[in-house]
């Protein structure tokens, strides 16, 4: 072969390979239902200055109301937002205000990523959504394989997310329709990210919520691993390995994360409950935390407890129960959601789980009710994570847990894990950085709060010569 033409198809493939490579598609499966006829959507980002109005950046219509484009941008982060060609006509959240720009990390690979816009600014969201800005809708239509169905996902995003490169811990919550807002709710929400956002302003590190919406006359199905001949159910174990084999892997791949077992949790009420506590205990190497609200165990007979009896403690764990003395489900009135509840509480036991890894609560005027999960969300979720530690700087260089109890403390703390007779080095650490104590101790005497002001402060310890140890403290 000639050695100019050989030289050529090499140049060739090399160029092509080069194309292939170095291809970013954004496909928009949903746009706001008011966008006006005919309009054109552009993209504007850090790949074209900001150009609201480019016109070689206007998304192809595929049709059926799905747009895409195909981009070629620097490997590295990768910032932009769609217009209808002007910064007049920008996209906005859920409830057509402001939109935070968009971020994906792009590493020079083919790629496609699947985008909803929620609305126009200048069109609004055209209802009275109370959603806060920090909610999203991650996909309209998210595939689940192992049920061969869709199903609608949100996602509650820190305040400080687009402007720190902070990682977050992940809760998965069952019933996403019911968490943020009052418009797609039938019984009212949980506002969730209401609270949320006001423990972040206090302090809290923050916590990425995802809200999965239950699949309406499939919910007893999904919800339950069992089968009950009345009611239906049997998917809950397909439905759990679509959160852990599917939205999972594509939540930790496109957002900021800390995927680990101790800093990945799941919750939810009722039937979302039983689901919760099935996914916790079933797969402990990925859920080391467990919300249980009002839960259902009675649509399973003694099958959850046995479950949970029957699947050892494989680490360090925290499972919140909570449930109204007043409880009224599928008719009745009575204790038996309680005593269900305590049941499986005392099958962690047996299980090997310690008194410190479960906390047993009975709330003397709760009912099986949206209000009554929303009041006590905050007090769940800030028990769950007491146990997520982080140095101050970098949240993803977590050393082992240290057990605080009790906590949030208003005086006294005790640490678990050592001998009475080991001497420990302690130092507590603000959100600001300061150290506020340091000391030396025996690991079995009380270790003194009182004089913290209120709020979330780092505790770490450790025997001299040993790895630092770290436990969260809440302080009232």
């Amino acid at each position: 072969m000639n050695i100019k033409i050989h030289t050529l198809i090499l140049l060739f493939i090399h160029c092509t390979v080069f194309t292939v490579h170095g291809q970013l598609t954004l496909k928009v499966t949903s746009i706001p239902p008011n966008t006006p006829a005919g309009a054109n959507i552009h993209v504007a980002g850090t790949f074209n200055n900001w150009n609201p109005g480019d016109a070689t950046k206007i998304l192809t219509n595929n049709g059926s109301g799905q747009y895409q484009i195909t981009i070629n941008p620097p490997i590295g982060e990768v910032k932009f937002k769609f217009t209808r060609g002007s910064w007049a006509t920008v996209e906005g959240n859920l409830n057509g205000g402001f939109l935070p720009d968009r971020v994906l990390l792009y590493n020079g690979l083919p790629t496609t990523v699947n985008l909803t816009i929620l609305s126009w600014e200048d069109l609004g969201a055209g209802g009275t959504g109370t959603a806060a800005p920090n909610v999203q809708l991650l996909d309209e239509d998210f595939y689940m394989p192992q049920l061969d169905r869709v199903r609608r996902i949100w996602i509650y995003l820190p305040p400080d997310y687009f402007t720190t490169s902070k990682k977050y811990p992940v809760l998965y919550m069952q019933d996403g329709q019911n968490l943020f807002d009052q418009n797609t709710s039938a019984f009212g929400e949980w506002e969730v990210d209401e609270s949320l956002n006001e423990l972040h302003a206090s302090g809290d590190w923050g916590c990425i919520v995802i809200g999965i919406d239950n699949g309406g006359q499939l919910r007893l199905d999904e919800y339950s691993p069992w089968f009950n001949p009345q009611y239906g159910g049997g998917e809950g174990a397909d439905y759990v390995d679509f959160i852990v084999n599917n939205l999972k892997p594509y939540v930790d791949a496109n957002y900021r994360t800390l995927p680990g077992r101790l800093t990945t949790g799941i919750a939810g009420s009722s039937m979302g409950a039983l689901i919760s506590m099935y996914a916790f205990s079933e797969r402990q190497d990925i859920f080391s935390k467990a919300g249980v609200f009002s839960p259902a165990f009675w649509f399973a007979g003694n099958q959850p407890a046995s479950h949970v009896a029957s699947n050892p403690k494989q680490g360090a764990a925290r499972v919140y129960f909570i449930a109204g003395a007043d409880e009224e489900d599928n008719g009745n009135q009575s204790n038996y959601v309680v005593e269900d509840m305590q049941e499986v509480a005392d099958a962690m036991t047996t299980a090997g789980f310690n008194t410190t890894e479960k906390s047993f609560n009975v709330s003397p005027d709760g009912k099986h009710s949206e209000w009554f999960w929303a009041r006590e969300f905050p007090d769940a979720y800030e028990w769950l994570f007491a146990d997520f530690t982080t140095s101050i700087q970098d949240p993803s260089n977590q050393h082992v847990s240290l057990e605080i109890f009790p906590n949030p403390s208003q005086t006294w703390v005790y640490f678990s894990g050592y001998a009475t007779t080991d001497t420990l080095e302690v130092q507590v650490i603000g959100i600001d950085g300061i150290i506020y104590q340091q000391t030396t101790l025996l690991a079995g005497t009380a270790f003194w709060t009182g004089d913290l002001p209120s709020g979330f402060y780092l505790i770490k310890a450790r025997i001299p010569g040993d790895s630092w140890a770290t436990g969260r403290l809440v302080k009232p």
